[in-house]
């Protein structure tokens, strides 16, 4: 937000982070340092009226889930491996056709395969993430339609039955030929 300075208290970032394995030191230590993380961004940048990241890690129901979806202009689904995937997928199916937002998805999720039409980044290059958000939102009506619609199309077509039975498939191949989710309609 530094280099657009016409965002900032315009745009803040959600967090939804749900304790998993909060018995690992692992997950203690990395939710300690988020909390840490966020709290020096909002007292560097925040104000009494606006904070540039709400965090937090309480879990919510599939139907608040869908209402946060279906309200945000973007979505960063970045993990640095394989992963995260439903969320990506939930997000495209929560949007509105009407005024959908944009998906911003790590190179590295598995998702990134059918979803090809989200803005596609790699999460270590900070500066192309922070192009894809400044693309994100100055894009046009029309385009994040064309892209929405392109996406609907995918999950449409690539459904549980879909996964299903390309899953059961792949167990059935030898190791050797085992790449179903590159035999995914597009």
């Amino acid at each position: 937000m530094a280099e657009v300075p016409e965002r900032r208290e315009n745009v803040t970032f959600l967090q939804i982070a749900p304790l998993t394995r909060s018995d690992v030191n692992a997950y203690k230590n990395l939710q300690d340092e988020l909390a840490s993380l966020t709290g020096r961004i909002n007292g560097r940048f925040g104000n009494a009226s606006w904070q540039p990241i709400r965090y937090t890690n309480e879990s919510y129901p599939s139907p608040v889930l869908s209402g946060f979806y279906g309200s945000c202009e973007v979505c960063y689904i970045t993990p640095l491996r394989d992963g995260m995937n439903l969320v990506c997928k939930e997000f495209v199916a929560c949007q509105p056709e009407s005024d959908p937002g944009v998906l911003v998805l790590s190179q590295f999720a598995g998702a990134a395969v059918e979803l090809d039409t989200a803005l596609i980044v790699n999460p270590y290059d900070t500066e192309e993430v922070s192009k894809a958000l400044e693309r994100a939102l100055s894009m046009s009506l029309e385009e994040r339609q064309d892209r929405w619609r392109a996406m609907m199309k995918v999950l449409r077509v690539n459904d549980v039955t879909a996964w299903f039975d390309g899953f059961v498939s792949a167990l059935q191949t030898p190791p050797r030929k085992r790449h179903w989710y590159q035999r995914l309609k597009h």
